[in-house]
């Protein structure tokens, strides 16, 4: 089994609330899935605020962009140093203990950026953001699983969408806190309060479950589990799209659109909206649907947006076409999550770091060979090149089997 689910039987609610999960009224399983939502929008605070600060502190600090660049790198090595460690822990302590602990590291790993007064700092900062934003990750997704489990239907899709409306919130909050002229670590401290206190009112609502862990694996080489290896190569290329749209969106309108002045933005905007919306609204096609098709459906609209942004480059279709992209990505990563975590034979938290593993070097190689295509032959033909990707989803989602 992929845990114990007894555990349903052994955990109590508060208050009146004296029966078994699955017994409880609608109205306190709504409960639990908003506080475990508090959570996902929690850490999506933290990453927005960061990143609605990085001129800032380029600035403050006199670096170059190569600098930058250079030091940007240290989030994605401090996911990826913590990746096969995430799953262990959640499987070991469980992941409401995991979570808690790894969130709260997380908002006072975003505080201490705000002390940074040299590269070096700044990297080391930005390391353990990554560290503890991957063990965050973990967790969180492990209570999403845990979560969708009390309900008939698949809910995974909305709690990605509070990460995404954190998204919004955050970049928001990081305008107003340059109006009020705050420096980064007045502003990542208030975020900090605000994400802590949001969490005090939710620690109750986590799902106390720790998993039985897998028996001891024999010595040598262990052949990767077949069904998370195809579901992390499909994550791989919409993450790699995913990536291409946060780094390299605001360039493609600027150099290639040649959108002006303010509607430079408007392409990453517009992807984000729907990507919002579509996460939002994907729990619904998803169970009108299914899974495969509503992916597959997907994977076909990532190339379309991404084709008609390099056949027509100019504002009003680059604007929809990055709408569609949005959309296209907005359902596959919740959806791999949902069916991994129902492994029958690996644990929720190791079976999602399988999967988030492979998945995240898209987002991480996804922008710098775009970069290395742009350099040789063009920025709209390495958006072409990942254009391809979309409809590699919909083929690769077609041979998985997964329950609807």
């Amino acid at each position: 089994m992929l845990i114990d689910l007894n555990f349903l039987g052994r955990f109590k609610g508060k208050g009146k609330y004296k029966k078994s999960y699955r017994e409880a009224k609608a109205s306190y399983l709504n409960r639990i899935r908003l506080g475990v939502g508090s959570f996902y929008f929690g850490m999506g605070l933290c990453f927005a605020s960061w990143a609605s600060r990085i001129p800032d502190i380029k600035t403050t600090l006199h670096l170059s962009e190569a600098t930058l660049g250079s030091i940007l790198f240290a989030v994605p090595v401090g996911q990826l140093v913590m990746m096969p460690v995430s799953g262990k822990l959640v499987t070991r302590f469980g992941s409401h203990r995991t979570l808690l602990f790894a969130i709260i590291m997380y908002a006072i790993s975003l505080t201490n950026l705000g002390l940074a007064s040299n590269p070096w700092t700044l990297a080391l900062g930005l390391f353990f953001f990554g560290v503890f934003g991957n063990l965050s990750n973990i967790s969180v997704n492990t209570q999403g699983v845990y979560t969708e489990g009390l309900f008939k239907r698949t809910i995974m899709s909305s709690f990605h969408g509070m990460w995404s409306l954190a998204g919004f919130t955050g970049a928001f909050v990081g305008l107003g806190m340059l109006a009020l002229q705050l420096t980064p670590f007045q502003h990542f401290a208030i975020v900090g309060i605000l994400v802590l206190s949001l969490i005090s009112f939710n620690i109750k609502y986590l799902i106390k479950a720790v998993e039985k862990p897998q028996p001891k694996k024999e010595k040598g080489f262990r052949k990767p589990d077949k069904m998370l290896l195809w579901l992390g190569i499909i994550g791989f290329c919409c993450m790699a799209s995913e990536g291409v749209m946060f780094d390299w969106s605001g360039v493609y309108f600027k150099d290639v659109v040649k959108a002006p002045g303010p509607l430079v933005i408007l392409g990453y905007t517009s992807f984000m909206i729907m990507m919002a919306s579509g996460r939002f609204l994907g729990d619904r096609f998803i169970l009108k649907f299914g899974r495969k098709k509503v992916m597959q459906i997907s994977g076909v609209v990532i190339s379309a947006g991404l084709f008609t942004a390099v056949f027509f480059p100019y504002i009003v279709p680059c604007t929809l076409a990055f709408m569609f992209v949005g959309l296209g990505v907005s359902t596959i990563i919740p959806t791999l999550y949902s069916i991994a975590g129902k492994h029958p034979e690996i644990p929720t938290g190791e079976a999602l770091t399988a999967v988030s593993s492979v998945s995240f070097l898209g987002f991480l190689m996804g922008p710098p060979i775009i970069g290395y295509i742009a350099e040789a032959f063009g920025l709209q033909f390495s958006f072409a090149f990942i254009g391809v990707f979309g409809v590699f989803i919909s083929f690769m989602v077609s041979k998985i089997k997964t329950a609807e």
